[in-house]
């Protein structure tokens, strides 16, 4: 490494005495009111809270935060919304651009950030990631914002740096470049999406990445300026952090204003600035030891007990503290640079096990600019012209969760390493890689009693039922749907016009010509419009509290005609389009429906009976890590071409299966000379209307335990699907294999 610091100078010092780099300048810029906001605070350039998107420049701030750890609860968090109805994306094409004209962002640095973003595009209404959150947030049209991301591709600007125009707070004594105004960062932007052909318009994102040893700022920087950098160390505490500190951040997105904001169109530009804000560990040569989890997750451990603790040292025993003072001096300084390592430090899931290309151990930083990449991809989505989805403070959708990653599917480990100082944590997978993103509010369930849990790293669909226990013929039962977890329930532009709420539909599984009808349809209950929200209006009570609305969910009434086994099955289909059912098989005592009456139209000679068309179906194992996938469940994406029903399996060799203590029934139907089978896992399979969905197939808990003694499996999903409307239906099979890997 030490070769490309050599390198570095001699770039900086060459450039400097041609002129190119220039002198740093001032801009004439107010200042204004000073700010300290947790969260990526909609904010003027001078840092005061909200702005005018018609008269001046925004931006949606992405502050440094090692102090809070902010739950989706705070004062402000009821007053989110979208009032006017402002728009959000419906879609986004995303492009990643490296200004970078002396080739200092890593290659592997970029790979990691790239394969986000292609990963990101390529695992499309992934229910389960971060992104499908945003789902629930609407416009004026009613139409809900993306969580599908087309990435278009990456690319190297080399376009020379400006002369500056800022001043660096505390520029980096080895390997500083220069420093960048927003209005420098505008100006390169518009004219590279001029020279490149690149679309304008909302549907499209550009996220601007500049290097280390690049300084962006937002005013004319300096001591007291808004800036990518600062002066003093990170601060842990309200009151210790300097100034510069406070107005420092890590990354802004913002827009550069047209006059024909139109999604897919326009002349509006959709951008996010990501300045290096990952700090150095792992790459001392180059940069100092400055770490950047103010940049991810403030410091705040999720896996701890209870959760979202802040990471300190243990206190030394007395036994400790004597030993310690035996030690020589050489001993201390690892006994207390180990100490150091038990406080707040970052979180690599990325990081390499051993050596860097280069030599260092800085590959995993990259992880930290993914997570700005994350955020800022979150609010655009919601807030992508800065008047749209805010709280009364002015946070966006990241910002009521700010500093916040728990999950009950934490990967990785906290316990950083020896040489990248990092941990390992994850808490999402997103087509196979493990990420560490902080979380976005769900206010859904933030407005509901039950679960009431406003931070999600991913929305859920588990719709869910209670069969009774014995049912008679005529006897009128019922069917409980709020025994579902559904996080995408509800959306609205304000809490007192919601506009649309997750769907359920029953079927009974008795079309048998009786007196009922064997589908249902609608919210809660049955086929019955939601009850009203309750409005902040309206008289509180200990029964009605102000802002809270009465929960959409599905419970309805049936009674079989006649005695039999029969599937009833609740279909959910929440505001964000996912489609989830689940079947129970209710056994009703009494007489059996009377044999059909004989037709009274003679059936026609040698007339062919009409077979319906064979339905379309592809699937796609989305999970690629043991552990996840017997702990979460097999992720699958798959898609039909109409209504269908059907099911989905899961088989493993049964040489294996008997090896591992695995029950299950053999599978059958498999093509001539195939290897034995067992079904080991199931799900129902049933859809409304074609189109695209992911299911998880769910391990039994013994079966989960014993598959994670194996450190990899193939196993085998099938998929049957036959249409569900047509009197002599047709199936068809799909058959994937996948291997699980520790």
């Amino acid at each position: 490494m030490a070769e490309s610091v050599r390198t570095i100078l001699r770039r900086r010092t060459a450039l400097k005495a041609l002129g190119v780099l220039g002198a740093m300048g001032a801009l004439a810029l107010p200042l204004g009111a000073l700010a300290s906001p947790a969260g990526a605070v909609v904010q003027t350039a001078a840092g005061t809270a909200g702005c005018n998107v018609s008269s001046e420049s925004c931006y949606g701030v992405q502050p440094r935060n090692a102090a809070s750890r902010i739950d989706g609860l705070g004062s402000s968090a009821s007053s989110f919304a979208n009032a006017a109805g402002h728009p959000v994306l419906h879609s986004a094409n995303t492009y990643a651009i490296y200004w970078d004209p002396y080739d200092l962002y890593g290659g592997d640095w970029q790979r990691l950030i790239d394969g986000f973003l292609a990963n990101v595009g390529e695992s499309p209404g992934q229910i389960g990631n971060v992104f499908a959150v945003d789902e629930q947030y609407t416009d004026a049209s009613g139409k809900p914002a993306t969580d599908t991301f087309n990435f278009r591709g990456a690319y190297t600007d080399t376009e020379p740096y400006p002369p500056e125009a800022c001043t660096d707070p505390e520029p980096l004594e080895l390997g500083a470049v220069t420093c960048l105004t927003d209005a420098q960062v505008r100006a390169q932007l518009t004219q590279f999406i001029s020279q490149q052909g690149l679309p304008k318009g909302t549907g499209t994102i550009f996220y601007l990445l500049t290097p280390p040893g690049v300084t962006v700022c937002l005013d004319s920087g300096g001591p007291s300026g808004h800036c990518s950098d600062h002066t003093g160390p990170i601060g842990e505490e309200a009151g210790t952090e300097t100034e510069s500190y406070k107005h420092s951040f890590c990354s802004y997105h913002s827009d550069i204003g047209g006059t024909n904001p139109v999604e897919g169109a326009g002349d509006t530009i959709v951008y996010a600035t990501i300045p290096w804000s990952a700090g150095g560990l792992g790459a001392d040569d180059l940069y100092p030891r400055r770490p950047a989890y103010d940049c991810q997750d403030g410091g705040f451990n999720p896996s701890s007990n209870p959760p979202e603790e802040k990471e300190a040292p243990k206190e030394l025993t007395k036994a400790e503290e004597t030993q310690f003072t035996e030690m020589n001096k050489k001993e201390k300084a690892q006994s207390e640079e180990l100490r150091a390592l038990e406080g707040p430090h970052e979180e690599e899931p990325n990081q390499l096990s051993g050596v860097d290309a280069d030599g260092d151990y800085d590959t995993g930083l990259a992880d930290l600019i993914i997570n700005q990449v994350a955020v800022e991809q979150l609010n655009i989505v919601t807030n992508p012209l800065l008047d749209a989805w805010q709280d009364s403070a002015h946070n966006e959708a990241t910002d009521e969760c700010r500093n916040f990653f728990l999950d009950a599917n934490l990967g990785g480990s906290v316990t950083p390493q020896e040489k990248s100082f990092a941990g390992t944590l994850s808490n999402q997978s997103i087509n196979g890689t493990a990420y560490y993103l902080n979380m976005a509010f769900n206010l859904a369930w933030y407005r509901l009693a039950y679960p009431g849990v406003p931070c999600e790293p991913g929305a859920l669909l588990t719709p869910q039922f209670t069969v009774p226990a014995t049912v008679n013929a005529g006897e009128v039962v019922g069917f409980n749907g709020m025994e579902s977890t559904i996080s995408l329930n509800s959306s609205g532009l304000t809490l007192a016009a919601p506009s649309r709420y997750a769907t359920y539909t029953w079927n009974y599984g008795d079309a048998d010509g009786g007196d009922q009808t064997p589908v249902v349809s609608g919210y809660a209950p049955g086929s019955a419009p939601c009850e009203k929200p309750w409005l902040s209006a309206e008289p509180p009570s200990s029964s009605r509290p102000p802002g809270v609305w009465i929960g959409c969910a599905a419970s309805v009434y049936h009674s079989y005609k006649y005695g039999g086994t029969y599937n009833a099955t609740l279909t959910v289909t929440d505001v964000g389009g996912n489609t989830a059912a689940v079947t129970h098989e209710i056994t009703v005592n009494g007489p059996g429906p009377p044999p059909p009456a004989p037709s009274s139209t003679p059936a026609t000679p040698g007339a062919p009976a009409k077979v319906a068309p064979t339905p379309t179906a592809t699937a796609t194992i989305l999970s690629r890590v043991l552990p996840r996938a017997t702990s979460g469940g097999l992720l699958v994406s798959y898609s039909v071409s109409e209504q269908v029903a059907g099911y989905f399996q899961v088989l493993l060799a049964s040489a294996i299966a008997k090896r591992l203590g695995i029950g299950g029934a053999p599978a059958t139907g498999l093509p001539e000379g195939a290897a034995s089978e067992r079904v080991i896992a199931s799900a129902v399979l049933v859809t409304t209307k074609g189109g695209h969905n992911v299911v998880r197939i769910l391990f039994s808990k013994h079966t989960a335990e014993r598959l994670n003694k194996l450190g990899r499996v193939a196993l085998t999903l099938r998929m049957v699907a036959h249409n569900a409307t047509s009197a002599k239906p047709v199936s068809v099979t799909v058959m994937r294999t996948v291997t699980l890997v520790h």
